[in-house]
């Protein structure tokens, strides 16, 4: 069953609590989030990850449903093509998977994915909670978000400081779009008509890729 996120009361951060990171792109599949745990290069990928300074696997992960959306723009590094990016301010609701990781592997998380070198807690994480959003930095990865409670734990994840509307949309490359079908099916035991109608409706995918041509991808993918 998909959780849903609950508002949570403000409180600061400790050093020993657990957060739940909440994946919408490609870190559904748990098999490619282990490379941000344990360093290497993920086939299909043209970027090696360091991993972070604790190498212990997610102590669990739930398939969430958090408010917003996601959309696909920029240019992806890794995959070339647009890449998944998340708009809390979006009429619609983002599928994602969540990994219970320590917060010293969340800091290294958000380290790879600004493409910086893992080592350093981020201090901020009480005020992501306390304010709903912190933006680290310009990048398109570098503003944390938290999207409500998750079994005593905040559930944060990264994206743009910009919304949907202010940016060019680009459609993410098939090898992109068939991770994103495999991790929606592993995580959220999604059918090939549900992934379908949920890819189909993002922004960056919809009026771009054809139904038919979307559809034999996922169903390849699966």
């Amino acid at each position: 069953m998909t959780s849903k996120p609950t508002d949570m009361p403000i409180r600061p951060a400790r050093a020993d609590d657990l957060i739940w990171y909440a994946a919408y792109g490609s870190n559904m599949h748990a098999a490619r989030f282990k490379f941000y745990v344990q360093g290497g290069t993920p086939p299909g990928s043209r970027r090696t990850y360091p991993g972070c300074r604790d190498r212990r696997l997610p102590r669990r992960t739930l398939p969430v449903m958090m408010p917003g959306g996601i959309y696909f723009a920029l240019e992806s590094p890794a995959w070339t093509g647009g890449m998944a990016m998340y708009d809390p301010d979006l009429p619609d609701e983002a599928a994602a998977r969540a990994y219970l990781i320590s917060r010293t592997q969340f800091s290294d998380l958000a380290a790879q994915e600004m493409y910086k070198a893992p080592g350093v807690d981020i201090e901020v994480l009480d005020d992501v909670v306390a304010h709903g959003r912190v933006r680290l930095g310009d990048g398109r990865y570098e503003t944390l978000v938290y999207a409500g409670d998750l079994d005593g734990s905040p559930l944060i994840t990264f994206t743009a400081p910009w919304s949907s509307a202010d940016v060019a949309l680009n459609p993410p490359v098939a090898p992109y779009l068939a991770m994103l079908a495999s991790g929606l099916r592993e995580s959220h035991r999604w059918d090939v008509e549900q992934i379908t109608a949920y890819l189909g409706k993002r922004p960056g995918v919809a009026g771009i890729w054809a139904p038919a041509d979307l559809e034999d991808l996922v169903k390849a993918a699966l």
